[in-house]
């Protein structure tokens, strides 16, 4: 699974003019999920997703975790990830696992998110969504579970 993540002072994801997720400080979280992945890569990625240190600790340095300062997290479904960028000037999606394998670890990495973190909002899978946020930093960062 990868992550393209994002230190965020807010973020909100809309769907069809409503907001179906939104945080204040903490990581919004763009999510894709590749043929190969399964739930064990699920587990790795919220593992590194909730302990990855990004945020300034009393002297400025990346020192803290999400939740060490009890941050937000933004989990938006974003199958573009696991493109293939390589050749030509158009993505392949072979990579990208099929939509009923993406959407079930997505959820799962949803469900185990929820169940250790607080507070934990989520995009929609498949749907057109527009993501607003303020990178604070900014600080981004590509990370695979």
């Amino acid at each position: 699974m990868i992550a393209l993540i994002q230190r965020v002072s807010q973020a909100r994801v809309v769907v069809a003019g409503e907001t179906t997720g939104a945080i204040e400080r903490g990581i919004l979280a763009l999510i894709g999920v590749v043929r190969e992945d399964g739930p064990a890569n699920a587990e790795r990625l919220l593992q590194r997703l909730l302990g990855y240190r990004i945020f300034p600790d009393g002297q400025g340095k990346m020192n803290l975790s999400l939740q060490d300062i009890q941050g937000g997290l933004l989990l938006v479904p974003q199958f573009t990830l696991a493109a293939d960028t390589q050749k030509g000037m158009r993505p392949s999606f072979t990579p990208a696992a099929p939509p009923q394998q993406g959407r079930a670890l997505f959820e799962q990495l949803l469900k185990l998110a929820r169940e250790r973190h607080q507070p934990v909002a989520s995009g929609v899978f498949g749907a057109d969504m527009q993501v607003s946020l303020c990178n604070d930093g900014p600080v981004t960062f590509w990370l695979e579970g």
